[in-house]
């Protein structure tokens, strides 16, 4: 079987040094859409070196290594067609503020492998750390088609949650260029899903989609520059599901639903998150996403 679920689970974590600069983090930014307008101040945070926050997606591509999605594929009793995986899902905790530059050590192993019947699904966990201690801690959810039905537990429902009741408080635009996922892609990965159209068509689709984490770090960057003014460092977890794809080009529609209470208070907060693409009549590309944050 290709998926062999006790050998993926009794595996020891895969670790490998990490390392990245500042010329890193602002490819990142320019490969989400941040830059537009290339003067605006705010922006400019995200794109000139001497004033340079981190916004704490980049920690899914930092080291430029293989992305949680293909780091599961080369996992300890894995063996399965590319062109069969789909991103499911994207969770994200941060222990401190991403720095701009760092060396760092990164820790991955398989921490779940569930049996949906026609699919199986595998949770991929990275803990990363520094001299310093703890960094963040994410984690890679992989449907893998075709390759349920061993009588393996099932797992949590994949099915999204409906968005919150009520009106959003917020409604957001932001339009995708037409050479988003190959600017993206520089940052590290490399899945042909994303730029080769005869395999896209492989896979079953029109022409190549763009990267689900694109679209991850798109959205948590227009959340943190309209909900908490810029300041990359107040989020500490930010998790989603990938409801739908996203073509190069289209426009995303971020609907935000912000926690409840004013002032200045401190505690910690969940926004909700709904993502549409508006070319395709407001077609799902996230669900069941939430930004939590000081």
């Amino acid at each position: 079987m290709p998926v062999d679920a006790a050998g993926a689970l009794a595996a020891a974590p895969r670790v490998r040094e990490i390392a990245w600069e500042h010329k890193d983090v602002q490819l990142y930014h320019l490969g989400i859409g941040a830059g537009l307008p290339a003067t605006d101040p705010r922006e400019l945070r995200y794109t000139l070196e001497d004033r340079l926050h981190v916004l704490p997606s980049f920690a899914t591509v930092a080291g430029a290594g293989a992305p949680g999605v293909i780091g599961t594929l080369s996992a300890p009793g894995v063996d399965v067609d590319l062109a069969h995986v789909l991103h499911g899902g994207q969770r994200l905790r941060l222990h401190r503020p991403v720095p701009v530059r760092g060396r760092a050590s990164a820790a991955s192993r398989v921490v779940a492998v569930y049996d949906k019947g026609t699919a199986a699904v595998l949770v991929l966990r990275t803990e990363v750390t520094d001299a310093d201690g703890p960094l963040w801690t994410d984690e890679a959810e992989v449907f893998v088609r075709g390759e349920g039905g061993w009588g393996g537990e099932r797992g949590p429902s994949g099915r999204p949650s409906p968005p919150p009741a009520g009106p959003p408080d917020h409604v957001v635009e932001r339009a995708l260029r037409e050479d988003q996922a190959l600017l993206y892609r520089l940052s590290g990965d490399t899945n042909p899903l994303h730029a080769d159209p005869e395999f896209a068509a492989r896979a079953g689709f029109e022409r190549p989609v763009l990267h689900g984490l694109c679209t991850y770090g798109a959205t948590l960057k227009a959340v943190v520059d309209t909900l908490l003014d810029g300041e990359v460092a107040r989020v500490r977890e930010y998790r989603t599901k990938f409801a739908g794809v996203v073509y190069p080009g289209e426009t995303l529609r971020l609907r935000m639903w912000s926690p409840v209470g004013t002032g200045e208070a401190r505690e910690t907060r969940e926004a909700r998150v709904a993502v549409s693409a508006v070319e395709r009549g407001d077609a799902p590309v996230l669900a069941d996403t939430v930004v939590r944050y000081v």
